[in-house]
């Protein structure tokens, strides 16, 4: 055996040397062009083709492949190499391909195919091709150095679980401050995902740790490839929970070769296109309020502003108030320029009602005006006497003025304030706390999509924001109303709506069950997935953490682990006068060993930047994350529990798993939940006094006292 895998090694090394060499003569041949700055639009055309081969060769040049595959189409004489990369490579001189872009339709059975001697198929631009797989190997490449060989399959062999000790052995590396691709170890159940049809509203349900985030990037870069001809990268769109989680994500992407898809959040997006006219409410003190502890927390029902504004229902009110407003917006009563002469109410009703009803309400308005005063000149035209014509012109136009504030000008908040101003039959604790913030053009979260439906309807969508595809994270804590606005403006109802409902701990503005968005679409033009195995944490942390979320007492889907084992999680009861130096010990003894990054984590904000200053004091270089942070950093952090969705670290200590800090409530359950799932490789607790009611009276197999 060993002298198989020195002689798979040296045909790889060779394969390898050759491949890195072309790579690098067509680098330094794009290198001897110089760039185009011009206004030749041919010579535009062409530069910006080198610049993007050159890109992709610089991907290449890192690592050229991850893979390869030995496939035998049917009515072939022999098996083919396949070599399966980030990029597509070609030789220059022959046209063959020395690298198979992971996107291309043969490259999904490596991806498909988990063994056995069927037959092997994928689909083609000319149908489906049908064949057997003789090989399957993983390579491990870093700056053109081989690494690693490991067979995961080959026809006649033995083929143990080399597969899962490949996915293991890559889920075991520790991580930076970034998130990273996975091209070289997606699943066939995240595969099966990333190359879904185009014109299809997927609804991903995905645990902890699954890699749904991963997935739903490596969609995009799927879709600019596979349907080159009809999507564009500017055309697309990724909502993210907030800007530290976009930093955490933005180098994915241009690791997989694309660039100029839009990144922001939704409150950032929609405060641009409603051109800075609210001021949003401050999100940390939304965050104190949602998060506090105990009796401090408000109660969480359907008339939550974030749940009753987010709703469809909501969605249905504010359609027929538009709709109510635009029958009632041209007066019953003619324009009368001056005595005798007046323009018939019926008639600006026809302009308004028929004629431009095909333009939005603010251009139609301006039609309309526009017609009135038309006829005002042709009526003034009809008086010879310049001095009269001068008088009644001047009458005319006061009263012009007078009627037309009846047909007044309105932004999308003005409408939205006048609309709360006339709600006779909303909860009046919304009315009240609304009109409260709107006196000073103040709006929560759940305003801005009402507000950017009245501007749609007000204004139109332009063609700028209309999107190919549009990808929603955490869309856990969307709400419907956002969900059905982004269909209006998405062709083909592209989406990638992707998290988790166990780790919804944002239910005051959230959804509460899939089918509250799954019930927007057409049954034809949806698709339900479910992630269920988590690649993040070991084994040991997933069924701690699972523990915690069955005592939420609600239905959830728990995830199940890849069997990567190791340290048990750690929960052990200090005094509080002890807790500070307890901590500051606890993250000397992780970061002493290979993690690179280790997040401490407390309940509040509060008691993180308490926590934070004492670690700084102890000579710990820390990160505060807090509720505006717009950059992940990496090493030591300390943040608020709620912060730390989305993200994963070597290691976490959790502070205060007291029973104060967590109640036993579904909201604690799931937000502890959250806490623990960050961890790849070590878990640990801390409480003084009584433990928390979520962790108390745990198998003692499930974790260890020792510190």
């Amino acid at each position: 055996m060993d002298a198989e895998i020195q002689s798979a090694y040296q045909e790889e090394l060779q394969r390898l040397e050759h491949t890195a060499a072309e790579i690098d003569r067509q680098l330094q041949t794009l290198e001897t062009v110089p760039r185009y700055y011009g206004d030749d639009l041919t010579e535009q055309a062409l530069d910006n083709i080198r610049e993007s081969r050159r890109q992709n060769l610089s991907i290449a040049a890192v690592e050229p492949y991850f893979g390869r595959l030995d496939f035998q189409e049917a009515g072939a004489a022999a098996s083919q190499p396949l070599y399966i990369g980030k990029v597509g490579v070609e030789d220059e001189d022959t046209g063959h391909l020395l690298v198979i872009d992971w996107r291309a339709p043969v490259a999904s059975m490596f991806y498909s195919f988990t063994g056995g001697e069927e037959a092997a198929s994928y689909d083609s631009p000319e149908g489906l091709i049908e064949g057997l797989i003789y090989l399957k190997r993983n390579l491990v490449i870093r700056k053109q150095i081989l690494q690693r060989v490991v067979d995961a399959y080959v026809k006649g062999g033995d083929n143990l679980d080399v597969a899962d000790e490949f996915l293991l052995y890559r889920l075991g590396e520790n991580k930076d401050n970034r998130l990273r691709d996975i091209v070289s170890t997606i699943q066939a159940e995240q595969d099966k995902i990333i190359r879904s049809a185009k014109n299809t509203a997927l609804v991903i349900q995905g645990v902890a740790g699954s890699g749904k985030t991963t997935v739903a990037l490596h969609r995009l870069a799927y879709l600019l490839y596979q349907y080159r001809e009809n999507i564009r990268a500017e055309r697309m769109i990724i909502f993210a929970p907030n800007s530290m989680f976009l930093d955490y994500i933005s180098g994915v992407l241009p690791e997989l070769g694309v660039g100029g898809i839009q990144q922001t959040t939704f409150s950032d997006w929609a405060l641009d296109l409603l051109e800075q006219e609210v001021e949003l409410s401050d999100p940390a003190e939304r965050l104190d309020t949602w998060f506090a502890i105990g009796p401090q927390r408000p109660v969480l029902d359907e008339h939550a502003p974030g749940r009753y504004k987010g709703a469809m229902h909501f969605y249905r009110y504010v359609e027929a108030y538009l709709e109510a407003f635009e029958q009632n917006f041209v007066p019953e009563q003619p324009f009368e320029a001056w005595e005798g002469t007046a323009l018939d109410a019926a008639t600006v009703q026809e302009w308004f009602h028929a004629e431009y009803r095909h333009y939005p309400l603010a251009k139609r308005r301006e039609r309309v005006v526009g017609r009135i005063k038309r006829w005002l000149e042709i009526e003034l035209e009809k008086v010879w006497d310049s001095i009269k014509r001068k008088e009644l012109k001047k009458k005319a136009n006061a009263r012009l003025r007078t009627y037309l504030k009846s047909m007044p000008d309105l932004t999308p908040f003005g409408l939205y304030n006048k609309m709360f101003g006339e709600a006779a039959d909303l909860p009046e604790r919304i009315v009240k706390a609304s009109n409260k913030k709107f006196k000073k053009k103040i709006v929560d979260l759940e305003d801005l999509a009402p507000l950017l439906l009245i501007r749609n309807r007000l204004h139109g969508i332009d063609s700028s924001h209309v999107f190919d595809h549009v990808v929603i994270d955490e869309a856990q804590d969307f709400s419907p109303f956002q969900v059905a606005l982004l269909k209006e403006q998405t062709r083909g109802h592209s989406f990638s709506i992707l998290g988790d409902l166990s780790q919804g701990i944002h239910a005051y503005q959230g959804v509460h069950a899939w089918r509250e968005f799954l019930e927007l679409f057409e049954e034809e033009e949806q698709a339900y997935f479910q992630l269920e195995r988590s690649y993040r944490s070991t084994t040991e942390i997933i069924n701690f953490a699972n523990v915690i979320l069955e005592r939420s007492g609600e239905a959830l889907t728990l995830a199940v682990p890849v069997f990567r084992s190791g340290e048990k999680v750690r929960v052990a009861q200090v005094a509080e006068p002890e807790r500070l130096q307890t901590v500051i010990a606890a993250v000397r003894q992780l970061q002493s060993g290979a993690h690179t990054t280790v997040a401490v984590v407390a309940r509040t904000e509060e008691e993180s930047r308490d926590l934070h200053r004492a670690l700084q004091q102890a000579g710990l270089d820390a990160t505060l994350i807090h509720s505006k942070q717009r950059e992940y950093r990496g090493g030591l952090s300390v943040l608020p529990v709620y912060l730390t969705k989305g993200l994963e670290f070597d290691a976490v200590l959790i502070t205060d798993v007291d029973e104060a800090h967590y109640e036993l409530s579904p909201q604690d359950a799931k937000l502890l939940y959250v806490g623990c799932t960050r961890a790849l490789h070590e878990l640990w607790l801390l409480h003084t006094g009584a433990p928390s009611p979520l962790i108390a009276g745990l198998d003692e197999e499930l974790y260890t006292s020792e510190m």
